[in-house]
């Protein structure tokens, strides 16, 4: 089963994001009070999953959800493999849209400058929120979906 395992957010760009116990996803912008949230970008919400962490821990890293600058971290989904287009939903509410696959990484984040190894530019995505609602850690995560509040 797929699931977020964390709700990240942070109030500057380029650093590391905290946990919060639950999240606000809002339609056509992102996480609220999220630096990265934006209603002019396809790139409102990041996701990366734990799985991709766990690989730059098994590097002898200590790593965490939210250390990648991600908002969702997830659990039991591949998502570099999502092409653009996919829609999952998340919980009751909240409906997402993957708009792109990975980045061009800028030397300049946090977890870069601090271990030189980031996985956000290969593993992570971004995703456009097309129904928003509350988000939290242990929410489901289903593909497919058309509507989340089926």
């Amino acid at each position: 089963m797929a699931k977020i395992v964390a709700v990240c957010r942070s109030e500057q760009k380029g650093t590391r994001k905290k946990a919060v116990a639950e999240g606000v996803l809002k339609e056509d912008y992102g996480l609220v009070g999220d630096a990265h949230a934006d209603c002019c970008t396809h790139r409102q919400v990041s996701l990366l999953a734990l799985e991709s962490i766990d690989k730059v821990k098994s590097m002898g890293f200590e790593v965490g959800p939210g250390d990648f600058a991600e908002n969702l971290t997830t659990q039991g989904l591949e998502l570099s493999s999502l092409p653009p287009g996919t829609r999952m939903s998340v919980g009751k509410d909240v409906l997402l849209e993957v708009s792109q696959i990975g980045k061009k990484c800028h030397s300049g984040c946090a977890i870069y400058q601090e271990i030189g190894e980031c996985v956000m530019p290969r593993e992570g995505i971004f995703a456009r929120v097309i129904h928003g609602g509350r988000v939290r850690a242990g929410d489901r995560i289903k593909l497919g979906e058309t509507d989340s509040r089926k």
